[in-house]
């Protein structure tokens, strides 16, 4: 799979910003691609073959209106992006956090998946954290940038207790043990509709493979401390270091 001239020149900005970790500012429809194109640089990034899993992201209809969107967005997973307890900040180039829930396959989908199907192929839901990570200056992106940027994906903090079948209640997002962000499992939709677009958007998934559900929560600004997702008595605790 070839990128065009211009496709080329949107990875290469993106991956320069990553490596110098300093973030540029957004060209909107100056770089002449379209999401089909956003989407082959999602998956240079992140082959096939070192693709573990896939996060939703704009699952709101109004942050998709916002976007000029009429579906959420995508990115892809590798196993470098999945953190441990002890997280460095200055890993990333402006992380934000977001708490969520996480699905394991424990069967295949294929693209065109019926929601009996998708709901059948869910193993179990963890509670976990996104930290986003944007190389667009003050996370002000068009819909190409966004997505050719791997859905601001930067990396992923799963917890350990297994949930069967979905949990409900309230999200909640604690740093040094004050409440920074909170929303509503019944806001991220109803799960097999989510993972029946993303399988055929993606063209099918894998059994064993992560997709992260998108936050109901908003994102907020990274800095050292102690971590912690909270729903009901299940907590996913974490040390944040570095200056982000």
């Amino acid at each position: 799979m070839e990128l065009t001239r211009a496709e080329d020149s949107l990875a290469t900005t993106i991956q320069h910003a990553r490596r110098s970790l300093q973030p540029v500012a957004s060209r909107a429809g100056e770089w002449g691609v379209d999401l089909a194109g956003a989407y082959r640089i999602q998956r240079m990034r992140v082959p096939d073959a070192h693709c573990i899993g896939y996060k939703l992201g704009l699952i709101s209809p109004a942050k998709q209106r916002q976007m000029g969107l009429d579906q959420p967005i995508y990115g892809r997973i590798s196993r470098a992006m999945i953190r441990e307890r002890v997280i460095n900040l200055n890993d990333f180039v402006q992380p934000r956090l977001e708490p969520e829930l996480a699905v394991v396959l424990r069967s295949p989908l294929p693209a065109h998946a019926e929601p009996g199907m998708a709901a059948r192929a869910v193993g179990g839901i963890f509670l976990g954290l996104d930290i986003l990570d944007s190389v667009w200056a003050d996370y002000r992106f068009s819909a190409v940038e966004v997505i050719a940027d791997n859905a601001s994906g930067g990396g992923f903090l799963l917890g350990e207790r297994l949930h069967e079948p979905m949990p409900d209640g309230e999200l909640r997002l604690y740093l040094n043990g004050e409440l920074r962000a909170a929303g509503p499992v019944a806001a991220l939709g109803n799960l097999a509709q989510q993972l029946c677009w993303l399988a055929q958007a993606a063209g099918g998934l894998a059994a064993g493979q992560i997709i992260f559900l998108g936050s109901p929560a908003p994102a907020i600004p990274a800095a050292a401390g102690v971590l912690e997702v909270v729903l009901g008595d299940d907590i996913v605790q974490a040390q944040l270091e570095g200056a982000g």
